[in-house]
């Protein structure tokens, strides 16, 4: 593991830089911050005078201080800036005592007054768990303001406290990440209190082969990063102080914060069984859509979401959530943005009761096109002939579409990006294969999974292509492997890892063919999409077992040690698991969950659910490392299978996992 290396003492020599170029300024060019640092924000609320404050500017490296000040006696401080904006994002500290440092984010344009508390803290370190590993808070700026979004979902940093997003469906309640938030913040009251729960708070969150933080926001920075270590004891730590109420009633299975976000952007249209999703080159996540909400029947629209996970709402030029044109019919496990061209690829399952569907009334599929705008490029009823039922889908740097065709068992290709009888190219598989997920590797070539059907009754295998005089050759073959696969995911070294949710199982294929594993543990269970982090380690989510009877109601994403040298915990081998027995899983703190309408998730007569994280069919990480995990199918499999399937909403994971390299 890398050693931690304090920036401290760097800062404090470019502050007083800052502090003699600031007094040559003239008083017309400068702005002021003001605030107060307290303690509380709930129930009590204490001032905090005598900290020192510092305002900074973000950068890829040293933050850049702007000012600093010491907090009077009833904890106000003013802070003179030269600029108040930027490219990066803001952020204040305050040094309150020894070893414990709070922070608020204040984003990309400085606010006229702030609060820095506790919850502040919470808020700053977990959304930037990410570019918070060396003393401070540094990154590239796109990242950053991501990341600074996600902070606005948890905390209002003018007062301290907590966000709308949070205190309202299909937070509150619905979630445990509310309460986390705020038992977080009495942990840190505690600190205040006793020197010696400071120090066992920067012990327990040390991270595994790695050094002790050197104050209270970097141990929350780690303990975001890992968040499955010495839970109970941690759990422990503030059960004398309630200044922020009401808190955890019990140890969660993680310090994992999570914000669900089921808007949208029109109620006729709600959330239902999201397939996959892609985020484009602006942070946003087009994300595919299955069914109806409350039917079995094909959804004819798609979301769109800001980086916050808000519907996008088409200012400057961006689409307009859901979207609904261009032939969309049960969006699938398919969904690509073309490199070249920036427009987007939606794959079309087509299934359930759709009278007008074409061209027939059970639909056979199709794709869709969009612009980067949502202008639809595909006709009415979808781009149709050649793929059948699509289901994954890959745009290579070309602008070649490969397209995973699980109704007719072929792997098709759109060769840069033109479709057309006479245009794509097809390579048959075998009878029953059902070719399902699909990904790219970093040599230009495709794996795809042959699933053998949905349920796994047919053999499984993996293959590879590469295109040679624009036809489809395949260079590995893996006949068979596993039961049901579903989705796969490729390292930066090659490594294809393979969900095999027949057998609750991860294979690796290395790029010469050779199969490893099967792995398991750390919550995996019925895997059906994977992904791998900036670290090469593998995200998995979690579908659960597809038989009848089952109700999984205790959903979960897993993380798996991939084979990057220093970027597991020591001990922990290539395949093992990273997160705890049960995965991440998203407990209720017992409101059950509603639709973004306020029905209930099975409707106004149905059974009570309190599962906010339901059945998984992928994750995906963005810029700021936000896991976010999308909820397929509903827990109750004898109630989804015949009438209800489609999951709620997306689940957001903040600051969980390191952010991958950015796409082309």
């Amino acid at each position: 593991m890398t050693m931690r290396t304090s920036l401290a003492p760097l800062i404090r020599l470019a502050a007083v830089s800052t502090l003699f170029v600031g007094l040559a300024l003239s008083a017309a060019s400068a702005v002021t911050l003001s605030g107060v640092v307290q303690s509380g924000g709930t129930f009590y609320i204490k001032p905090l005078p005598n900290a020192t404050v510092t305002l900074f500017e973000a950068t890829s490296g040293i933050p850049n201080p702007l000012g600093t000040t010491t907090s009077d006696p009833t904890g106000h401080f003013v802070i003179t800036s030269t600029i108040n904006t930027t490219s990066s994002i803001f952020f204040v500290t305050a040094d309150v005592a020894a070893g414990i440092k709070f922070v608020t984010i204040l984003g990309p344009n400085l606010p006229g007054s702030t609060t820095i508390n506790e919850l502040t803290t919470i808020a700053a370190s977990y959304s930037m768990a990410q570019f918070y590993k060396t003393g401070v808070i540094s990154g590239n700026s796109f990242g950053l303001q991501i990341a600074a979004m996600m902070n606005d979902n948890l905390v209002v940093a003018a007062h301290g406290t907590s966000s709308p997003v949070l205190l309202n469906s299909p937070n509150a309640d619905q979630s445990n990440s509310l309460r986390s938030t705020r038992t977080l913040a009495n942990l840190l009251v505690a600190c205040e209190h006793s020197p010696a729960t400071v120090a066992q708070f920067l012990t327990l969150t040390t991270p595994p082969g790695g050094s002790r933080p050197h104050d209270t926001a970097e141990a929350l920075a780690d303990l975001a990063r890992n968040p499955g270590q010495n839970v109970s004891a941690i759990y422990t730590l503030p059960k004398l102080y309630t200044y922020y109420s009401p808190p955890l009633v019990k140890a969660p299975d993680a310090w994992t914060i999570t914000v669900k976000v089921n808007n949208s952007g029109d109620d006729t249209k709600l959330f239902a069984g999201l397939g996959n999703l892609v985020f484009d080159s602006q942070g946003y996540a087009w994300i595919s859509n299955n069914v109806v909400q409350g039917t079995p029947d094909s959804g004819s629209y798609m979301m769109v979401l800001k980086p916050n996970g808000q519907p996008s709402d088409g200012t400057n030029n961006e689409p307009v959530s859901p979207i609904t044109t261009g032939g969309i019919l049960g969006g699938g496990y398919g969904i690509a943005i073309d490199p070249t061209s920036k427009n987007v690829w939606e794959g079309n399952f087509g299934w359930g009761n759709c009278p007008t569907c074409l061209p027939s009334t059970t639909g056979n599929g199709s794709i869709s096109l969009f612009t980067s705008s949502g202008t639809a490029l595909s006709p009415s009823d979808g781009i149709q002939g050649g793929p059948v039922r699509v289901q994954g889908m890959v745009a290579d740097a070309q602008g070649n579409i490969w397209i995973a065709s699980f109704g007719d068992d072929n792997l098709w290709i759109f060769p840069g990006g033109h479709w057309g009888a006479n245009q794509s190219i097809s390579a048959y598989q075998y009878a029953n294969a059902g070719p399902f997920g699909m990904a790219l590797a970093p040599d230009g070539t495709v794996w795809m999974t042959n699933g053998g059907g949905l349920s796994g009754k047919y053999t499984s295998s993996v293959v590879r292509y590469q295109l040679v005089n624009g036809a489809p050759q395949r260079v590995t073959n893996v006949n068979p492997l596993g039961k049901a696969l579903k989705g796969l995911a490729v390292d930066s070294q090659g490594h294809a890892w393979v969900t095999s949710q027949g057998d609750n199982s991860i294979y690796v294929i290395n790029p010469n063919g050779a199969v490893m594993g099967p792995y398991g543990g750390g919550g995996v269970g019925g895997p059906w999409g994977a992904t791998v982090d900036g670290d090469d380690n593998v995200w998995v989510s979690n579908f659960g077992p597809l038989m009848p009877g089952s109700n999984w109601t205790n959903g979960s994403i897993s993380k798996l040690c991939g084979f990057k040298p220093g970027a597991c915990p020591p001990g922990v081998l290539p395949g093992q698991p990273i997160s705890p027995s049960t995965g991440y899983t998203v407990p209720s703190a017992g409101s059950q969950v509603l639709l973004h309408n306020g029905v209930p998730l099975y409707g106004k007569k149905g059974p009570a659910s309190y599962s906010p994280l339901m059945r998984l069919t992928n994750s995906l990480i963005d810029q700021a490392g936000n896991v976010w995990a999308l909820n397929n199918w509903k827990p109750d499999f004898n109630i989804d299978v015949a009438s209800n399937p489609g999951g709620d909403g997306v689940v957001i994971f903040v600051g969980l996992a390191t952010p991958p390299a950015p796409g082309p």
